[in-house]
This record gives structure tokens, sequence and C-alpha cells, in this order.
């Protein structure tokens, strides 16, 4: 518990800047008895005297008062520019979502070097960005734009196509640029069991009347790609890396889905707590750091790849 007051401790540093009551007193414009009764009570608040009285009023420290007045001075200090706002900028926390963060939070995280913002970052599925935006724990989210509320507020970034992911002899790749639903909807699919993101694979097919047939779901892009790679199915991804093999080695290649529309990549927040700060700062400078819009980029999914 805290007994002395903030008053108190106030009141104490002014006697022992000014060197007396009467003049602390004067200086903060309060009566001589109130800041005595004050300093009294802190006093008796810490046991022991702050200050030894002199004849005419002068007051001097004790050995203990020395110390305790520098310490509460300097806290008193800290408190003024608390109140002043001129406090260190706590870092930005900033969460990518796990498909997206191999392909972007680096690239991010090195164009921020030099410019003064510190980035807490954090790779989370889709119910934990949209658990932690809605909590305040999340500053800013580069995120697919799947289970975000009414509360959170989108700055889309760029929107995707999506694409398959073939075995190097699969038959689907045979002089072909593109692939549709309803090829897709003929072969063993592979979809990456991710929160949100097989609801929304089986929503394409929905809309466009067709009946997906799933035959294996993974727990991360890698694992997908080398089930696809190895021919157990036909994989189903926005994401598209730019390695040409799987983990284990196996070749893989892409075909975009010509009929399924585009996704958004979002920068998002909190639509009741504006980034202020270092966070609306790197809401400034993220489009530069972003590879979006760039041809030869990984995420652009706009042509088969054949190399």
């Amino acid at each position: 518990m805290i007994n002395g007051t903030l008053r108190q401790i106030e009141y104490a540093c002014a006697v022992g800047r000014f060197g007396g009551v009467t003049a602390a007193a004067e200086a903060l414009h309060v009566s001589q008895p109130a800041l005595s009764v004050a300093l009294g009570q802190l006093e008796a608040a810490l046991g022991q005297p702050l200050f030894q009285r002199r004849a005419g009023g002068r007051v001097v420290p004790t050995a203990f008062g020395r110390g305790w007045l520098a310490e509460a001075q300097a806290q008193l200090g800290a408190m003024e520019r608390l109140m002043a706002g001129a406090v260190v900028q706590a870092p930005v926390r900033l969460a990518c979502f796990e498909d997206l963060a191999p392909a972007l939070l680096a690239r991010v995280l090195r164009g921020l070097e030099g410019t003064g913002i510190a980035v807490e970052p954090a790779v989370l599925g889709f119910e934990a960005i949209t658990e932690g935006l809605r909590l305040g724990r999340i500053d800013l989210a580069l995120t697919w734009d799947l289970g975000l509320g009414t509360e959170v507020a989108r700055q889309v970034l760029t929107r995707v196509v999506p694409h398959a992911v073939l075995a190097i002899d699969h038959p689907l790749l045979r002089r072909r640029r593109s692939v549709t639903l309803a090829e897709l909807a003929e072969v063993p699919l592979i979809l990456t069991d991710q929160g949100l993101s097989v609801g929304h694979i089986r929503g394409l097919f929905s809309q466009a009347g067709l009946s997906p047939r799933i035959a294996h779901r993974t727990a991360s892009l890698e694992l997908m790609r080398s089930f696809a790679a190895n021919g157990l199915g036909v994989g189903i991804s926005y994401a598209r890396p730019l390695a040409r093999h799987s983990h284990d080695g196996q070749r893989v290649m892409t075909l975009p889905i010509s009929d399924a529309g585009s996704e958004p990549v979002v920068l998002a927040h909190h639509a009741g707590h504006p980034p202020t700060g270092a966070a609306h700062r790197l809401v400034e400078l993220l489009p530069a750091l972003l590879p979006f819009g760039r041809e030869a980029d990984s995420m652009a999914a706009s042509e088969q790849d054949t190399a």
C-alpha cells in the first residue's frame, strides 16, 4: 500500500528545493500550515524525518532525506513526462497469417531497419488473428479477408488468384495455362486444414454448383505441396511459394484457376482503435515494402510455372 500521496511528495521535494517550508509554500501557492501538515503526514508514513529543522525556519535534508528526495524528484519527473505523453513507444504488434508470413514477414522487417519503428511480429491462424484484433492484443494484421468481423477495418493491399498445385506428370498440366473448377471437381483434392481455409475452398465449388472430392486435409501448406508433388491429388492454394520442389525434393507445378475469382490480402486493424504513432507510420510504409504488383513475385499466381 502507498501511504504517501503524490501531492505530499511534491510538497517535500519543493521544501528540499527551496530550502524551507515558507519558500516552498509561496512557490506552490499553498498555505504554509497546509504544507507543514502534509509534510508531517508524509514523514509519519515513512517512519523517519526527511528534514532537520533549524532556527530561522531553515531546513536541511537528513541523511535519509537526501537519498529519498533524489529518488522522489526523479519519479516526479517521470510522472510529468508520462502525463505529457513523452513515453517510449511500445513495439507495433504485427500479426501475419501463417501462409503469408514466409513470403512477406521477413521482407517487412528488413525494410523497417533504420526507420526507428520497432515491431513485435507474430505468425498466427485466422481465429487467433481475429481474436487478437478484437481484444487489442494485435495492432495490425496482414491476412486474407476471411473471418474478420464488422469491427475490423481493412485496407486491401492486393488481390490474389487461387491456383492448383500438381505433380510434374499430372494430366491437367498438358498444354494448359489454367484450369477450371469443373476440371478440379473431377480429381481428388488436397486442402490445407487451417481454420476457415477448407470452408472457403468448398464455397468456391458450391457457388459454381460443383461438389469437390477432398482426398486429404493437411496441416500446412508445405505438407499439401508434398502430397501433391507425390501424386496424391491436386492441391489448391492462394499462397504460391517460388520453390519448385516440395520439402521431400519432388517437382511441383502450379496452374491458376481461371474461374474462381480472387481473394484480397488486407492490412487489418480494429476499427475502434485506429493506428497511431509508430503503427500509423508502419501503415504508411507497408505498401512500398511488399512485393505486390511485381509480375515475377510468388503471390501473383497469374501464369503457369513452366521452368
